[in-house]
């Protein structure tokens, strides 16, 4: 199965990341608070050659080599290191995602993290796995006790638009909750939604290769994905929603629309 071969394609990758997690590094800049090393290189250089070996008929789109994000026919989205901030200050919360689509639509996913040794995966029409074991959205249908997750753009530093919307959504549903989370990895943030962990999570001005994985993952948990309007969610868009389905439809009364 193609999770399968994913799956041993991103653990290649396993003591590279570790390594990397544990050194010192050379921590250069795309931006402001926007943050790389020598490990996000080298470890999507790795991912990048043992996947077109694997499905020669797709091209990559990686966050460290695409100057100009495109949307192929068939694609493989690759974040080397989501939570790149994370992994830098030594917080366990940082992934390896791997997203495959064709035709607009996610055919396979996996998000690895090495170094609480969790290993999410999805494959369309056969379901969501935890290291091997299915996984299910919650059943919390009371969207005051569910436990919501978000995150921040980069683009808040310069207090524009993005960061209007943050502050006024944060507002609308932080009493409206049980609580809000923030781990600083959008993939990690879904497949927590993913098995149970989250109730929903929202955020905007993500990357495609930020969520090409775990949007599959969610929605092969019984989860649901959407933009803002209750639509049907593609990588192109502004702002992603995601939940149990339960509380999908309290979440879009409360999220503020761009």
């Amino acid at each position: 199965m193609i999770r399968e071969k994913l799956i041993n394609i991103v653990m290649e990758c396993r003591e590279l990341f570790l390594q990397g997690y544990h050194a010192e590094k050379n921590v250069q800049y795309k931006g402001t608070v926007d943050l790389f090393t020598e490990y996000d290189v080298a470890i999507e250089k790795r991912l990048s050659k043992s996947l077109l070996e694997a499905f020669p008929d797709f091209e990559i789109v990686g966050e460290e080599s695409t100057k100009e994000i495109t949307y192929p026919k068939k694609a493989i989205y690759i974040d080397p290191i989501d939570g790149t901030t994370n992994f830098i200050h030594g917080l366990p919360f940082c992934a390896i995602s791997v997203g495959i689509w064709e035709d607009g639509k996610p055919i396979a996913g996996v998000v690895y993290n090495p170094v609480l040794n969790e290993c999410f995966s999805a494959e369309r029409g056969r379901g969501a796995f935890l290291n091997a074991k299915p996984i299910f959205v919650s059943k919390q249908r009371d969207f005051q006790q569910s436990l919501i997750a978000t995150g921040f753009p980069y683009t808040k530093v310069t207090k524009g638009a993005d960061y209007e919307w943050v502050l006024r959504t944060m507002a609308n549903i932080l009493p409206a909750t049980r609580d809000i989370r923030r781990t600083g990895a959008a993939s990690i943030d879904l497949c927590y939604v993913a098995c149970g962990k989250f109730e929903a999570y929202y955020e905007c001005n993500l990357k495609p290769w930020d969520v090409a994985a775990g949007v599959l993952i969610v929605e092969e948990a019984l989860g649901k994905i959407s933009n803002e309007k209750g639509d049907e969610y593609s990588l192109d868009e502004h702002i992603i929603l995601s939940s149990n389905g339960f509380v999908h439809s309290a979440l879009l009364k409360h999220v503020e629309q761009k």
